[in-house]
């Protein structure tokens, strides 16, 4: 091994980050009041709708976790199959045969 080569670099799985601990523990402490605050912004007629609904989608998160965004990834009309892509690029390519 080369000097000064670290193998296995980085934290051991479990060990929480101490940078990061401190600042957890006092954030904490104002779980519930910004709790509360969300939900007064949430109802508040007189808040712009942009920041009642923000309010809500983070009630929401830390209620029931983030919701899970899927991708439909198929194709209706059979361009992004792999026979499709194919033809694609196989097309790009005389394309840029014809031209040199």
């Amino acid at each position: 091994m080369a000097k000064g080569t670290k193998t296995g670099g980085g934290s051991r799985k479990g060990v929480p980050n101490k940078a990061t601990a401190d600042i957890k523990v006092l954030a904490q402490q104002y779980g519930e009041s910004a709790i509360v605050t969300l939900h007064q912004i949430m109802m508040d007629n007189g808040q712009p709708p942009a920041a009642r609904v923000a309010a809500s989608k983070e009630l929401l998160d830390r209620g029931y976790g983030k919701s899970v965004q899927k991708s439909d990834l198929t194709s209706s009309d059979g361009t992004m199959t792999p026979k499709g892509l194919s033809d694609f690029y196989a097309g790009i390519a005389s394309a840029t045969a014809a031209d040199a």
